[in-house]
């Protein structure tokens, strides 16, 4: 069972997706957080951590920062990832359509628990999610529309949000360390050429 608690995804063949996901574990074991970016139609950017913490004891902040210039992943306010915008490298950034925001349970044992060698105990269900003070600040744009309304004038399109400061870069650190399981930055066997996002992105 996999908990895609917050996903960003666009509507077209050009497919942009932006990803929080707990996946299923086995009893006992830590809670894997999964983040993933969808550009162009493109995934396999998966990156996975332990969570430091038990998610399901009381309630934990999970926010994504998205604006032109980076995607940051936060869990209480520690920042878990960051994508920069590489187009300039080649490297296409989710920005020029619109998404909604999707919140769902679904089965993924074939892959998401250790690889689909633990599968759903459906005699556990009903399966349960709670959220609270769920916010969202975001862009004013039409389905139509290719730009934000408000483009530049907004806080996170200012100087201090287009990069992570050092105690952020240090804390993101801190969790590549300790907590990271798995990279696709650092996966040769699967991309044997590493992206040309991963130095940016300050993963390799």
């Amino acid at each position: 069972m996999e908990l895609l608690f917050m996903q960003l995804s666009s509507q077209n063949a050009e497919h942009d997706e932006i990803d929080f996901e707990f996946l299923g574990n086995r009893t006992g074991q830590p809670y894997i957080l999964q983040t993933n970016v969808f550009t162009g139609g493109q995934g396999n950017k998966e990156q996975r951590i332990f969570i430091w913490f038990d998610p399901t004891k009381e309630f934990h902040r999970y926010s994504i920062l998205w604006n032109m210039y980076q995607i940051v992943f936060y869990v209480d306010d520690v920042p878990i990832r960051v994508f920069k915008n590489s187009k300039d490298l080649g490297v296409k950034f989710p920005f020029d359509q619109p998404m909604k925001i999707y919140n769902s349970l679904w089965n993924a044992d074939d892959w998401a628990t250790r690889g689909g060698l633990e599968k759903t105990d459906w005699s556990k269900a009903p399966f349960i999610a709670g959220y609270k003070s769920f916010h969202i600040d975001g862009c004013e744009a039409s389905v139509n529309s290719k730009l934000c309304a408000t483009q530049g004038k907004r806080w996170w399109d200012q100087g201090e949000f287009r990069d992570l400061d050092a105690a952020q870069w240090r804390s993101l650190k801190w969790v590549r360390e300790k907590y990271t399981i798995y990279n696709y930055c650092t996966d040769s066997k699967r991309l044997p050429q590493i992206p040309s996002e991963c130095k940016r992105d300050g993963d390799i």
